[in-house]
């Protein structure tokens, strides 16, 4: 009894530790297969991922993640690495010092570890310099399994303390290849776990509730003999005293050692438990007593049968003879005795183990084909739902509900027919309903005979497992706003397509989808009005397509759509329409109507492209062609559109070093007084000579400009040159021209800007009203309240204001009268035809009435004819420019204007000459 009390006691240690060990191996499998099933996991992520797991297992001291890195790349790695961790350096150990590592050919180095803090020294170390850890992960390699380095110095301390490294390598493009040779060439790094030998065990004790047993000595080794060296924990004190091992001799039971080995990542551990024999002397305490009546009977009764020893030798003979048998029946018996309950002891041990699982454990008959169940203990009532009651006597197939068509299914019912050991995943349905997953260990039980009577049937649920597993699928492959595939999986699906269709001979349609406007949602409303806005769209988009088309976003308010042509239905331009017309319905967010438009590029395979990131590309591009067509409306891809594209990304990257390399000049266009006939002034027009593509017009880069914020830098040149021009041209006796520089709406609302053109009049010297700023009329409307302050604060600089292109945009009379301005210049669209169109000619009148009654001065631009000259002249207009008089010219060329004074006729001299040409043609 004694014995068998110990055994339970040492068993249950025995299995507290083991489960140590796997819950640490399972850690790290489970963190492997993270990094397998997601291409590049962050530091953030990292984090997070192992945050829950320290949690669980608190005995873990840390997680790293090994990246392989090349000798010849080591220094751009640390230099990258320093981005985030200032002072970042590669070492190794050389003796109780970290010192930086001499280059190799291959470095393993930890660029993960968590929780940081406590492990701070360990970031940056070089694996490959302890022999232990690469030795542990050559085994791995060999072996496909997890592996465990023998005990060694840690670098999370200073001191002396022991631990050792679990590690499983990771491979390239997440794939473990068959063979150890391919898993050499392929290996990328590896995840590892870091134990301190002597914590684990402890923590693992105390979580079971066995640290420091009474009448128990617990002592575990790293290695399978009891070595002093390989001692990682001992449980030989209580209370700070040492444990007395006390042996009592005759009285005390003789109790024997019990001593197990665990395989802990291919190293074998030692665990021994000893026991105090004092502690068990009560277990035979009635035992001693009824040995005590037993002698005084026997010595009563000898002295008894001494007593009538005069009788006859015959009968002594006789009563000795029963003596003797009795005492031998009376040991028989009392050995059976002892051994049935050594065996209900047992027994009953396994029984409470089995009923103190946490994991189902079902028990069936091996009779085929229903195996009934015959026993089901309390974990699986919990997990399933189902008492007792419901399932003993019923088939084991009643179990799996309905779901009969998982592949794991079969598997099962091959095991039982074959009556053979067997581990699938399933999933399963409780009682209620709800889905749960679980891990199924099939083991036959066999009678004396070998014959296989049942089935034990282990369950391990594992349905968060697989719910993690799910939700890092979900964000591996899907838009976590709208639920739509992401770019991996868009790319993905549209490579299987490709597969098909090159196989098949059917097209594909590549839709690159982008909103128009989105920017004005997000500043009006706020981002998350925008997100729902985005939602909304996204259910648009998967109700317009079909269900064996992909819709995918790409990121911001770009969407990307999938289409390929089926055999019974072809495609046509009708289904872009549908698309275009479903995504224009109204959309009400927050209590805001809005009409989304968008606008779309469709490539074609194989005409457009051969692989999807060229599909991909070539329909971006006929997007942008669609934005340019006016937005709403869907452009296909041409070769033309590349070529346009190319030019756009030759000119985006010149204008970044354009200013630099002094490639930007000015021209200037005279402005001439219609009175006096004289040059009053000049506006100033930016040209770009590209070393590459020569003389590039304004309009097809200004507006490249505007987009990626060059147009403030190129603006403040152009401010800054055409004043230093008017100034050199003053100082040259020409008196002071006024010189017009258009604005942006970029450069108009940047902060700075008013303070800006301060700067360059006082660096330059120039009077404030030889420098006119001409403001586009939409460009003043688009912020009202905004502009008027701008632009109050640069008339008191002194400088002029005009509105450019009058006419063309939406501005009231209300807030024109409110705009500081000084000049309107009627836009040349309405010039062009005053003396054939009446329309035209009457907003032209209607232009110059307006700004003589606010005072302001008029001055059109366009004018090619005499006829248009002479039809302003007559109404009032007070300057003009246009080829008429001039084109805009270089500055050398503007300066021999001046020194020829050049100048339009006046009324005088065109009576008096009776020819209406202008003076030196």
């Amino acid at each position: 009894n004694a014995q068998l009390a110990f055994n339970q006691r040492a068993n249950v240690r025995f299995t507290a530790l083991e489960n140590g060990i796997n819950n640490s191996i399972a850690a790290l499998e489970l963190t492997n297969r993270f990094f397998l099933i997601s291409s590049d996991v962050t530091r953030e992520q990292f984090r997070n991922f192992t945050e829950p797991l320290l949690r669980h297992y608190p005995y873990i001291q840390a997680f790293n993640y090994h990246k392989i890195v090349a000798g010849k790349d080591l220094s751009s790695y640390v230099a990258a690495m320093r981005k985030h961790y200032p002072g970042f350096n590669v070492n190794e150990r050389q003796g109780n010092l970290l010192v930086p590592v001499k280059v190799r050919d291959v470095h393993r180095v930890v660029q993960y570890v968590e929780p940081f803090e406590g492990n701070e020294p360990a970031l940056g170390f070089d694996a490959d310099s302890y022999r232990d850890q690469d030795e542990a992960l050559q085994r791995a390699l060999a072996t496909g399994r997890p592996a465990s380095t023998d005990l060694l110095v840690l670098v999370q301390q200073s001191e002396k303390r022991h631990g050792i490294v679990l590690l499983m390598p990771l491979y390239r493009n997440g794939v473990v290849p068959d063979d150890p040779v391919a898993r050499q060439s392929a290996l990328t790094g590896d995840t590892a776990v870091v134990l301190y030998t002597s914590d684990m065990v402890e923590k693992v004790m105390k979580a079971s509730g066995f640290f420091r047993s009474p009448g128990l000595v617990v002592r575990v080794y790293a290695a399978d003999t009891a070595e002093p060296s390989k001692l990682v924990y001992s449980d030989d004190k209580e209370g700070g005293q040492e444990k007395k091992v006390v042996s009592l001799s005759v009285v005390s039971p003789h109790i024997e050692p019990i001593a197990r080995t665990f395989d802990f990542g291919g190293r074998v551990w030692l665990m021994t438990v000893e026991a105090d024999q004092a502690m068990w002397l009560p277990v035979v305490s009635g035992s001693m007593w009824t040995l005590g009546v037993g002698t005084l009977f026997v010595l009563l009764a000898a002295a008894y049968m001494h007593m009538f020893a005069a009788r006859s030798a015959r009968v002594q003979i006789l009563v000795d003879q029963q003596t003797l048998d009795l005492k031998h029946a009376n040991e028989l018996l009392k050995s059976d005795i002892e051994a049935r309950e050594r065996a209900e002891d047992a027994l009953r041990l396994r029984e409470r183990a089995i009923e103190a699982s946490a994991n189902a454990i079902v028990l069936i008959n091996a009779n085929g084909p229903d195996y009934h169940i015959e026993y089901v203990n309390p974990a699986f009532e919990r997990i399933t739902g189902y008492s007792a009651q419901e399932v003993l006597g019923k088939s084991f197939r009643s179990l799996q509900s309905e779901d009969w068509e998982q592949a794991g299914v079969e598997e099962l019912r091959t095991a039982l027919r074959d009556r053979v050991e067997k581990h699938i995943t399933l999933r399963n349905y409780r009682k209620d309903g709800t889905l749960y997953w679980h891990d199924v260990y099939l083991s036959p039980v066999r009678d004396a005979s070998s014959n296989v009577t049942h089935f034990v049937v282990t369950q391990y649920d594992v349905t968060s497992t697989k719910r993690y597993e799910a939700e890092l699928e979900f964000q591996a492959n899907r838009d976590s706003l709208t639920g739509l595939a992401n770019r991996n999986l868009l790319r993905d699906r549209l490579r299987q397509a490709l597969a098909y269709a090159d196989r098949y001979g059917h097209p594909i349609w590549v839709v690159f989808v982008d909103l128009d406007r989105f920017k004005f949602v997000n500043d009006t409303l706020g981002h998350r009005a925008g997100d729902l806005l985005l939602s909304r769209v996204a259910e648009r988009l998967l109700l317009a397509v079909r269900e064996t088309d992909t819709a995918g976003r790409l990121g911001g308010d770009e969407f990307a759509l999938i289409l390929p042509e089926r055999s019974d239905e072809g495609l046509s331009t009708s289904v872009i329409q549908r698309i275009i017309e479903h995504v224009a319905a109204p959309l009400h967010v927050e209590g805001h109507e809005f009409f989304v438009t968008c606008s779309m590029g469709v490539s074609v395979y194989p005409n457009d492209g051969a692989d999807a990131d060229t599909l991909i590309k070539h329909a971006e591009v006929a997007m942008y062609r669609a934005k340019e067509m006016g937005r709403n409306n869907f452009q296909f891809y041409t070769a033309a559109m590349n070529a346009e594209s190319l030019e756009k990304l030759t000119l985006e990257g010149g204008l970044r070093s354009a200013i630099d390399r002094q490639e930007f000049l000015l021209h200037y266009q005279p402005q001439v007084d219609l009175r006096s006939g004289r040059i009053i002034g000049m506006e100033a027009l930016i040209r770009w000579k590209h070393p590459d593509l020569g003389m590039v017009p304004p309009f097809k880069f200004i507006g490249l400009a505007e987009e990626t914020g060059q147009i403030v830098p190129i603006g403040q040149w152009v401010t800054r040159t055409a004043c230093v021009q008017a100034k050199a041209w003053e100082n040259a006796g020409f008196g002071k021209l006024r010189v017009a520089v258009n604005f942006s709406p970029r450069q108009f609302f940047q902060g700075d800007m008013v303070q800006s053109v301060a700067d360059i009049l006082e660096e330059v010297g120039l009077d404030p009203e030889c420098l006119e700023i001409e403001l586009t009329e939409s460009l003043v409307m688009t912020d009202v309240e905004r502009a008027i302050t701008i632009l109050r604060e640069l008339k008191l600089l002194g400088v002029q204001l005009s509105i450019d292109d009058f006419g063309t945009g939406y501005s009231s009379l209300s807030y024109l009268r409110r705009f500081p301005i000084d000049v309107l210049k009627i836009d040349q669209s309405f010039v062009r035809d005053i003396t054939t169109d009446p329309d035209d000619a009457a907003i032209v009148v209607s232009i110059i009435s307006l700004a003589h009654s606010l005072r302001l001065k008029v001055i059109a631009e366009g004018v090619e004819t005499y006829e248009q000259l002479a039809y302003l002249t007559d109404h009032g207009c007070d300057l003009m420019q246009g080829y008429y008089f001039s084109r805009p010219v270089a500055t050398e060329d503007f300066t021999e204007l001046l020194n020829e004074g050049k100048h339009l006729p006046c009324a005088e001299e065109e009576e008096e000459d009776g020819v209406r040409a202008l003076s030196g043609h």
